[in-house]
């Protein structure tokens, strides 16, 4: 077990468990330091984000610091935002787009990192598999992410902000009408000497 969460990290970042079935091979990605406030949970990295390295290195990063009204210098500071997907690999391209982020990577290494993250105040859970995952319950995402305080404090469920899902945006305006104004509240009150 590492001791520091620097170690932690660098055995995170050396972990070769599903080597064999990672198209692209390994490449873990995760941003975190013990002081972070706000740890964002996504699916897993795409090809832009494996060749990268820098989590939410894409369009749908993009789209997520609108949602939380963060410049990069403030999501890419980890001293303040920790970063962590469900899958921390490329997992590869099925019919649909990519594939399910690994299953072996959550069971095997957030507890720990969570461990090491003692002033969080918020988790933001982006996509169906960290919401099943961390809530546990048999709603679906749209139930999720449009009663988040079901989950406060610690979780705040969230779609995908994937150009992909723009359909369900169009199908759901309360999100962006009513939910992410009381997200960015949220985010304001955690205090904005840490994150603003």
């Amino acid at each position: 077990m590492a001791q520091t969460l620097e170690q932690l990290l660098a055995c995170i970042r050396a972990c070769r468990h599903c080597a064999e079935s990672l198209p692209l091979g390994p490449r873990p990605v995760i941003r975190a330091a013990s002081s972070a406030r706000l740890l964002i949970i996504g699916q897993a990295p795409g090809t832009r984000v494996h060749a990268s390295g820098i989590p939410w290195d894409d369009a749908s990063g993009a789209r997520l610091r609108q949602w939380l009204q963060m410049t990069p210098e403030q999501f890419y500071d980890e001293t303040r935002v920790a970063i962590m997907p469900m899958g921390l690999c490329y997992p590869g391209r099925g019919r649909q787009g990519d594939n399910p982020p690994r299953p072996e990577c959550a069971p095997l290494w957030h507890e720990s990192v969570l461990a090491h993250l003692p002033t969080l105040s918020l988790i933001l859970l982006v996509g169906q598999y960290a919401q099943r995952y961390y809530l546990g319950d048999r709603l679906s995402l749209t139930q999720r992410v449009l009663q988040p305080e079901r989950y406060g404090p610690r979780f705040w469920p969230l779609p995908h902000p994937s150009p992909r899902n723009q359909l369900w945006l169009k199908r759901n305006p309360a999100f962006e009408q009513t939910v992410l104004p009381r997200l960015q509240l949220r985010l304001g009150q955690l205090a904005p000497e840490h994150l603003l």
